[in-house]
């Protein structure tokens, strides 16, 4: 959310930043409404005051024998209260209306984010590894001999419709190995706490990261008003939610594991065939909560773990910086993060890196007490997949894979499978 006392001060400069993300004009409906919530507030101050004097008058009056004077400041005093109920009502009712339009507006992006309309203008900062040249043209992985065994689309459509995969065997067991393997790095070689989360969660925590008010089709909601995590994101970034942590206690980098569940509700058509869209899926996140001083050099760390799970997994990839047009509801810069996918001949996103400033905080009212004394400030956060599991898998058997169907695995997740380097044209870990 933004700084209200910053837009007052600076309108011109928060349209400027609003403007970047295609919005117009929005400084002006902003203050109008807190105009009319603080003139409301001002009033009920006043009529308060009044209602004051004239409750102290009244026993005066009662106590000269001046009846009429009595009746008639008896009769403000019921009437200074009445108007101080109304003009509190008001007041919170404009407060509701203030915090509904700031909670509905995106965050201001850093002045170095590149301007753009869509991914087309994506600005690539790093290149690693090299795409392997195929002497056969390389398949989608759902469409490789050695993975159709495991992956089976037909039973899970049966199970719970489109967009659903059921994994079994090899395929399953590389999937946990993946998931494993990410989890160990980010723990023993990035120092991130490891921590297991809910998937079911309520409906202010959604608001707390941004996912909510404007996202919620994109997310499930159950009956009784549970919302499904689309991310971990927001389950790790709310452990601060209304908290205030000692300074020394940042920053904090968390990591977890968990199912993420997504109804693709804009993504109508596209990528319907085998997982690398799905409504129920895997992801390993991380989230810091930081100082604001640390942010900075934060998103270049985060954005460098993720990168080395690519690289211990030998999959080629590029880091771009997200333009204007592209960039998301809460960020004020994004590195995604594409791997490339032989079968598609083209790079895909993998990971997207996120550093959101104060602007979560201010959703969730996270806080930082100085260690020097001071006013508590808000924390910064950020956010980073590290990885998508599924993708990864994706990754993993297009690169990977060979003429006979086939597919080599890497090096790193032999210890997690047994000491097994190869999935079989048969669908066998060998």
């Amino acid at each position: 959310m933004h700084d209200i006392k910053a837009i007052r001060e600076n309108p011109d400069a928060f349209d400027a930043a609003m403007a970047r993300r295609g919005l117009s004009g929005v400084s002006s409906e902003v203050l109008a409404i807190d105009e009319a919530r603080r003139a409301r507030i001002q009033a009920a101050e006043e009529a308060k005051a009044d209602q004051n004097r004239a409750s102290k008058e009244v026993g005066a009056a009662k106590a000269r024998g001046d009846e009429a004077e009595f009746e008639r400041l008896r009769a403000l005093v019921a009437a200074k209260k009445e108007e101080v109920a109304r003009l509190g009502e008001e007041a919170k009712a404009e407060d509701a209306r203030l915090t509904g339009l700031l909670m509905g507006l995106p965050n201001v992006m850093y002045d170095d984010v590149p301007e753009g309309a869509d991914e087309e203008d994506n600005v690539e900062i790093r290149r690693w590894g090299e795409p392997r040249r195929f002497d056969f043209a390389p398949k989608e992985h759902y469409e490789i001999a050695g993975v159709r065994p495991g992956m089976d689309f037909e039973t899970a459509a049966k199970l719970s419709g489109a967009r659903f995969v059921l994994l079994s065997g090899a395929v399953a067991r590389l999937h946990r190995a993946l998931a494993q393997f990410m989890l160990d790095t980010h723990i023993d070689k990035h120092g991130l706490t490891e921590t297991m989360t809910p998937v079911l969660v309520r409906e202010d925590m959604l608001y707390g990261t941004g996912q909510l008010p404007k996202f919620g089709e994109d997310s499930y909601r159950t009956t009784d008003g549970w919302w499904l995590i689309p991310t971990a994101e927001v389950t790790l970034t709310n452990i601060v939610n209304d908290v205030t942590v000692d300074e020394d206690d940042l920053p904090r980098r968390y990591v977890a594991d968990t199912q993420c569940f997504r109804s693709e509700a804009g993504s109508a058509g596209r990528d319907t065939a085998g997982m690398l869209r799905q409504h129920q899926f895997e992801k390993v996140e991380m989230v810091s909560v930081t100082r604001p001083d640390q942010s900075e050099a934060e998103h270049a760390r985060m954005t460098d773990c993720a990168q080395n799970i690519l690289e211990a997994l030998e999959l080629p990839y590029r880091t771009v910086v997200l333009c204007s047009g592209d960039i998301g509801f809460g960020a004020k810069r994004t590195h995604d993060i594409e791997v490339w996918l032989p079968g598609q001949d083209r790079y895909r996103e993998i990971s997207s890196v996120s550093t959101c400033g104060d602007f979560q905080a201010r959703r969730m009212n996270a806080r930082f007490k100085p260690k020097d004394g001071g006013k508590p400030e808000f924390v910064h956060t950020l956010n980073g997949s590290g990885l998508a599991v599924g993708r990864t898998l994706i990754a993993v058997l297009e690169n990977g894979q060979n003429a006979d169907g086939s597919v080599r695995l890497p090096a790193v997740l032999a210890p997690y499978l047994g000491g097994k380097t190869t999935l079989t044209a048969e669908g066998a870990l060998a």
